[in-house]
């Protein structure tokens, strides 16, 4: 046996120190007591048989035992040491710590307590739930013998305190005190259910020093250490040399090859124990049926079920339980709940965790007439004192949108945990009653359950839902200072997506940093959160600061993460970082083929993104809806009709996908590119789109920029009567009826306010100079542009002298005409990319919140041909990238 270096018990007296009420007492202090003279007649002291004492305590009398075991200790008489010993064991039969406290208090009635007496004690406490008090006996015990450690093992061990009795069996070696056949086992148990192997090996070294492995409840015990603690080749080596082996040896063996996935081998186990004449069992079956589900092969599992019963042996409500939480677990939760009306027709009674399941598969599922089947048996069965059913109960209600229903169980339940105040709560907060799951969440801190991490992050997710991120900021900020619970990474992913999910995006960027100087990791879920927030023009440098975050975090190995990165990056202007990352990828799924095709497409590029199409064929990867959609408008940019025509045929009948509404836009925006308005008519016909306004609104850009008038206003007519009470769609037919009136053209129906009284949205650019962003607005009045930028503007558009700018096409903008409203927005905004740079950086980066009006456009493209510069311009339709006198949309937007 290994040296153990561990500290000696001291062996001091017997002075555990007694409750205050009982060691304050007169009694025990006398010297404390005032000696006052009295003239009243004491009585005559009642003497007290032994017999009728006991007698007291086995009948239930405490209060009157309690009395006259104050009257003994006043006359100074002593308990005989089987009385004494037979007071403690009825404590122990009544459960009454109260009296054995009294009797420990009392404990010099007997003349010389010994080493048994002292034993005798610390069980009292132990099997009265008073662990400390037992400790306290056990460590001021001048002489411990092998029962005095079986106790305070036994101890530990009803309380599942595992590692103490793993501490207790070192401190019992240093103490010189051998276990017996009895102890070790129980000790041993103790070692496999904490995972102290190493503990286990020592045990095994002593019993072979022993003598002891011919002890078959030994050998069972040192094997369960070995097959619980994952020591699989350990555990079939000690088995193999086991001489005797019953079905509990075997089934130990069984449950380390299961836990290892070794499954096969564990069914091969089972035959070769069947020629040794052992018949499996129903555990057996058990561990077997449980390893297949954990390894997610549930069909296996109920073909095991099948098996058993013809080897004599029937399931028990733990098969049929472990098959069910198996299903449940590998996503068959359908499976589960016809698994468990089978369970009723093989007669087969379901336990707590039975019906706790089925109620999880149905909450899982959202079927309330199933669940609420399962709550009528749970009645009817009385497992509603069961607190696991009634938290099911209550989080499958509260799924199922049944608060009141909710409500009710939560309301009947006697004992409430932290998880059913959290089940409800989330229940009122996913419903956006944040009122009233505040109240609760003030309640339970009232009635003593302290609410936990996963309570303060529900109550910040019911705000965030219901669009108040004050309250949730608030409660983010007294997660610690209140609740005394430190956040945790969840919380702040939940303030963060919270405030992406509201608008304010450059808030959340901020928490972000303020959550990795808090010393909090960020993970895949805080990155996917963050990146769509990054997904324009000016989110180039935030994306790659948070790229770095996810190379320092080595988060590039989460495929969702590489795949958002690859569209960020297109989405933020940067489609060549986009591709590196797209062909640094080991795997490929779907998504990371369409977040690379559709930024080509965004940024006008056809070739690339049909060439990865090919590739994608080539590779044997079915495109899905997204893909075609992406191919579509590809071909459109090329101006490829009938290519386009035969992939969206191919939809149907190649792919066999259903044309959505994504499909019909990109074909009516194909036909438009090619000024073909009439088969795009006749396509919207005859797919039935008519009351869709996306596709009336890719109609009437082809109308717009061919300059078809009578088209024009069919489509106007059809977007107003869709949405009239949409300011943006009036302000646009109304220009077109206006226009249509001036070319002599008839109008039918529902017409719009006059233009002149319709109010222009207001044209706003952003742009970042130096890390810092400026908005400018259409007819800026501020000093920067009446004194430095109206004057570059006019300089560009007196070099600029084209002569009709609008070429035939149809003057229907979302903003007003200069003349009227001023100089549009996105003009000051090139201006001021010009005069801000450096001789670095030759790209100007722009984000508009309205829709390029064609006289900006045609200066954006003078403007990067006289420069040389690239301008990235992002407005309401497209991404427009002007390079050399070009535009990526192909004057098509």
């Amino acid at each position: 046996m290994s040296k153990l270096f561990i500290p000696s018990f001291p062996k001091t007296c017997l002075n555990y120190q007694i409750p205050a009420k009982v060691e304050n007492s007169p009694e025990v202090h006398p010297k404390s007591r005032k000696k006052n003279l009295s003239f009243i007649k004491k009585k005559e002291p009642i003497i007290i048989p032994d017999e009728e004492l006991y007698y007291l305590c086995r009948n239930g009398s405490l209060l009157e035992a309690e009395k006259a075991i104050d009257s003994i200790f006043q006359q100074g008489s002593k308990v005989k040491r089987s009385t004494y010993l037979n007071l403690l064991e009825s404590c122990i039969d009544s459960g009454s710590i109260h009296l054995g406290r009294i009797l420990h208090a009392r404990f010099g009635l007997f003349p010389e307590p010994d080493v048994f007496l002292e034993t005798k004690l610390l069980s009292m406490y132990a099997k009265c739930g008073g662990l400390v008090d037992a400790r306290k006996v056990f460590d001021s015990m001048r002489e411990r013998n092998l029962y005095t450690w079986s106790a305070m093992i036994g101890a530990y061990s009803r309380e599942l305190r595992w590692k103490e009795v793993s501490k207790l069996f070192r401190l019992m070696m240093e103490d010189g005190v051998l276990p017996d056949d009895f102890l070790f086992p129980k000790i041993l148990q103790g070692c496999a259910n904490c995972g102290d192997v190493e503990t286990g090996k020592l045990i095994h070294s002593v019993v072979i020093k022993l003598g002891m492995t011919s002890c078959l409840r030994v050998s069972n015990s040192i094997l369960a250490v070995y097959a619980k603690c994952g020591e699989l080749s350990l555990a079939t080596k000690f088995f193999r040399r086991m001489k005797e082996r019953d079905v509990v040896a075997w089934n130990s063996v069984l449950l380390a090859y299961c836990q290892n996935g070794k499954h096969e081998e564990a069914v091969g186990l089972v035959e070769e124990m069947e020629k040794e004449g052992i018949a499996p069992g129903l555990v057996t079956w058990n561990i077997l049926i449980g390893g297949y589900n954990q390894l997610g092969k549930c069909e296996a599992a109920l073909d095991l079920m099948q098996k058993m019963e013809s080897f004599g042996v029937t399931a028990d409500v733990f098969t049929w339980t472990a098959m069910i939480s198996g299903l449940i677990h590998n996503g068959k939760r359908y499976q589960a709940l016809d698994t468990f009306k089978k369970m009723f027709l093989a007669g087969v009674a379901p336990n707590g965790v039975t019906i706790m399941s089925a109620v999880s598969a149905c909450s899982c599922l959202k079927v309330l007439n199933l669940g609420s089947e399962v709550h009528s048996i749970a009645v009817k069965m009385c497992f509603m004192e069961d607190l696991l059913v009634g938290n099911s109960l209550v989080d499958m209600y509260s799924k199922c949108g049944k608060l009141e229903d909710a409500r009710k169980v939560f309301d009947s339940m006697k004992i409430k945990d932290v998880y059913t105040w959290n089940s409800m709560i989330t229940g009122y907060c996913q419903a956006e009653y944040c009122g009233k799951a505040y109240e609760l969440f003030i309640r339970m801190q009232e009635e003593n359950v302290k609410p936990n991490i996963i309570t303060w992050n529900t109550m910040i997710s019911g705000y965030i839902r219901n669009g108040d991120e004050g309250e949730a900021m608030d409660l983010f900020q007294r997660i610690e200072k209140d609740g005394k619970v430190q956040r945790n990474t969840a919380s702040w992913n939940l303030i963060i997506a919270g405030y992406i999910q509201n608008g304010k995006k450059d808030e959340a960027l901020e928490l972000f940093r303020k959550m990795q100087a808090s010393r909090f990791t960020p993970n895949s879920v805080t990155i996917l959160s963050l990146l769509p927030a990054c997904a324009n023009l000016l989110g180039s440098k935030m994306v790659r600061e948070i790229h770095g975050c996810v190379l320092r975090r080595k988060l590039d190995a989460v495929h969702a993460v590489k795949n958002a990165l690859t569209d960020t990056y297109a989405k933020s202007g940067d489609i060549e970082y986009a591709r590196t990352i797209f062909k640094g990828m080991e795997t490929k799924d779907i998504i990371t083929w369409n977040s690379l095709i559709g930024g080509y497409v965004y940024h006008g590029s056809y070739g690339p993104a049909l060439d990865l199409f090919e590739q994608m064929k080539t590779l044997g990867i079915k495109p899905n809806r997204g893909t075609l959609a992406s191919i579509i408008l590809a071909h459109g940019l090329m101006g490829n009709v009938d290519e386009g025509k035969k992939v969206f045929s191919s939809i149907a009948d190649v792919y066999h996908i259903i044309p959505a509404l994504e499909h019909c836009s990109a074909m009516v925006t194909l036909y438009g590119r090619s000024n073909r308005p009439e088969e795009a008519l006749q396509f919207i016909q005859e797919m039935n789109v008519q009351s869709e306004t996306p596709i009336w609104e890719s109609f009437l850009t082809g109308c717009r920029i061919h300059g078809d008038i009578d088209l024009a206003i069919h489509a106007a007519e059809h977007l107003f009567s869709l949405e009239p009470d949409n300011p943006s769609i009036e302000n646009m037919v109304s220009m077109i009826y206006a226009l249509g009136a001036k070319l002599g053209r008839s109008l039918e129906g529902k017409k719009p306010r006059k233009e002149n009284l319709l109010k222009k949205p207001l044209g706003q650019s952003c742009i970042e100079v130096r890390n810092s962003i400026f908005t400018f607005t259409t007819g800026d009045q501020s000093k920067l542009c009446t004194d430095v930028l109206y004057p570059w503007v006019e300089k560009m558009c007196r070099l600029d002298d084209r002569s009709d700018q609008y070429n035939g096409e149809l003057w229907i903008e979302e903003e007003g005409r200069e003349a009227t409203c001023g100089i549009h927005s996105e003009k000051f905004a090139m201006a001021f990319g010009l005069i801000s740079s450096s001789g670095g950086s030759k790209t100007i980066r722009i984000l508009k919140n309205l829709r390029m009006c064609r006289d900006c456009h045609d200066t954006a493209k003078y403007t990067s041909k006289r420069y040389g510069f690239d301008i990235l311009l992002e407005d309401t339709r497209c991404l427009h990238h002007f390079k050399n006198g070009d535009c990526s949309c192909k004057d098509y937007w």
